[in-house]
């Protein structure tokens, strides 16, 4: 793996602004609960396709999966199963009656933003939600797959590396 590659890239600048563990933590029930909240309401809109239903969380997860793919395949392997377990708890929710599970939704919705910006009030550094925020939305999901590789101490070389980057991205700016 290049020291130059997208992956590398990103995890680099994803990286720079989740060094303190409290807001690690947060992230790692935040972003998750923040997809729950997206996936809810598109399980609302699906069909059945050859007696399978498929909403449109599923073809979201699939689009992530596939733009994970282009990162790294291990951790777009683990995502798509991570996402799987996640679409299937938004699907039971979401054929909850409409206001239950619509108040479900903005509730994990708003709850796992506000708990990013509490965890980066205590890093004291700016979410990368406000200055790239398509680019942080898309991402975030894939960070909490790298990062449990980096709790469970897999591929620890990758995270040498990124860690390494950071620190001479550091170095530069002072």
């Amino acid at each position: 793996m290049s020291s130059n590659g997208k992956l590398m890239e990103m995890l680099t600048g994803y990286a720079a602004s989740h060094q303190h563990p409290f807001n690690i933590f947060v992230h790692m029930i935040g972003i998750p609960t923040i997809m729950l909240g997206v996936l809810i309401p598109l399980t609302w809109m699906g069909t059945e396709i050859g007696g399978v239903t498929v909403n449109l969380a599923h073809l979201a997860m699939i689009g992530f999966f596939l733009f994970y793919l282009t990162l790294d395949r291990l951790f777009a392997i683990v995502f798509v199963v991570f996402a799987l377990l996640i679409t299937q708890l938004a699907g039971y929710i979401g054929a909850l009656p409409l206001g239950t599970s619509g108040t479900i939704a903005a509730v994990a919705f708003f709850g796992g933003y506000a708990a990013q910006f509490i965890g980066h009030a205590v890093e004291k550094s700016m979410p990368v939600l406000i200055k790239h925020p398509v680019q942080a939305n898309l991402a975030a999901p894939f960070f909490t797959v790298v990062e449990m590789f980096k709790i469970l101490g897999l591929r620890d070389s990758l995270f040498h590396e990124v860690q390494e980057q950071i620190e001479q991205r550091q170095a530069q700016e002072t």
